[in-house]
């Protein structure tokens, strides 16, 4: 395939959590801001500012205090509801832009270009950043090239090289204009190449995108994968990887948190499986399949080296594939019960939803029959995902989640929920 028959356009929000907290609050605009994890536990998004000063993805926020202290560093607690908000609204806007669209991540979509030959695609990226930044105040990068991971590519030089102004397009360059920038960026930055896989390719003198650009394809599948084929092929133009436009349905559907504090007693336990269920039914609901097993886990501390270690866990096959939230918490509690253990100061429980199918193939009785109680079931999950949708996540829950929660992730320094809770709305006064 010709290397300009196609143009995929990679678009991406830099430092999308942080970006986020900007947006409502300039005055982080040009300071050193971190988002942390759950529990405020590591860095998990960084500002350049932060960046420059050599603080790494997921470095604990304990060693970084000193730091912290002598440049300014502003630490945010993770506001997921508010960071899904503006993921919507970005990939709302992004898909005025292209009726092919791939989201890949929160902070990531692919569109198709193809279409859009005629007009300058630098050009056309510009347009998009400009509307991107304009509706929603967050700045992003778009990078152009005949394939995702040449997208991807271009992404990258883009958010690097200031000339770009934020907008790479690759179709745009010749061959060697490719091969020079190519020639200055690190293996391990390739799309599906990362930190696992650079060191080997290292040590075979492979060390830029151009040296893998030009190694033998064959030697490398018989050394790694045909994965490893599929990536070379996709750096000289050849398209291996098709743009999804439908994020395919999840196999497994996993929730699972750290307590803010510890916790011994199995009611507090109980609570939390039921939450997490509840979260992990709502997603399976969302992606209209059933659920043909329910895995529950449980464990201490493994870094708290003064008290006894004990991890657990137990899958359970249900009888009926089901949505129902009722159900699954119940099976989940019963398996629960099982695996708790007195004495134990507890850090951190999880579910787990396996054995996935689509709603349509799920397994009737005898008689291929959906009885009273199923409809009954499905009017009553429809009822509360859509009051909860409207009125926010909880309005409606099991009564066995809890209400006061204290083994909840700490939140030491959110900031509002700006987009999606009426009482926090910013308020202009004169």
């Amino acid at each position: 395939m010709d290397k300009h028959n196609r143009s995929i356009a990679l678009i991406d929000v830099n430092n999308f959590y942080v970006s986020c907290e900007r947006v409502f609050n300039p005055r982080l605009e040009d300071k050193p801001v971190v988002v942390l994890s759950n529990n405020d536990g590591c860095a998990v998004a960084r500002s350049n500012e932060v960046k420059a000063l050599g603080v790494k993805t997921g470095q604990p926020w304990f060693q970084l205090e000193d730091l912290a202290k002598k440049h300014g560093i502003i630490a945010y607690s993770s506001n997921y509801t508010l960071y899904a908000d503006m993921s919507n609204r970005f990939m709302s806007i992004l898909a005025v832009f292209s009726p092919n669209q791939e989201i890949y991540s929160i902070d990531e979509c692919f569109l198709d270009l193809t279409g859009f030959r005629t007009k300058s695609l630098t050009h056309y990226g510009q347009q998009i950043r400009q509307r991107i930044k304009q509706w929603t105040g967050l700045p992003v990068c778009v990078g152009i090239g005949s394939t995702k991971t040449l997208a991807k590519l271009a992404n990258h030089i883009a958010k690097k090289n200031l000339e770009f102004r934020g907008v790479c397009d690759l179709n745009a360059m010749s061959s060697q204009q490719q091969d020079e920038w190519f020639s200055k960026i690190e293996v391990g930055e390739i799309w599906g190449i990362g930190r696992r896989l650079a060191p080997k390719l290292q040590e075979i003198g492979i060390k830029t995108v151009l040296d893998l650009k030009t190694a033998s394809t064959s030697q490398l599948r018989a050394r790694f994968s045909v994965v490893m084929e599929k990536t070379i092929r996709e750096i000289n133009g050849t398209a291996c990887i098709e743009l999804e436009e439908i994020n395919p349905p999840k196999n497994q559907i996993v929730s699972s948190r750290s307590f803010g504090m510890p916790v011994s007693d199995l009611a507090s336990l109980e609570e939390s499986v039921s939450l997490y269920i509840s979260r992990a039914a709502e997603k399976l609901r969302r992606q209209q399949s059933f659920a043909g097993s329910v895995h529950v886990n449980i464990r201490t501390s493994p870094f708290n080296e003064k008290e006894p270690y004990y991890a657990n866990s137990m899958t359970i096959a249900l009888p009926r594939q089901t949505d129902d939230t009722r159900i699954l918490t119940k099976v989940a509690l019963w398996g629960l019960r099982r695996i708790y253990r007195r004495g134990y100061r507890y850090q951190k429980a999880g579910v787990m939803l396996s054995e996935l199918v689509p709603r349509q193939y799920r397994q009737l009785d005898l008689f291929g029959t959906i009885s009273a109680a199923d409809n009954q079931s499905s009017k009553l999950m429809s009822v509360m995902d859509q009051i909860n949708a409207r009125m926010g996540r909880g309005t409606l829950k099991l009564a066995s989640e809890g209400f006061k929660q204290p083994w909840k992730m700490k939140l030491g320094n959110k900031s509002p929920n700006y987009t999606t809770n009426w009482d926090e709305l910013i308020c202009v006064t004169k």
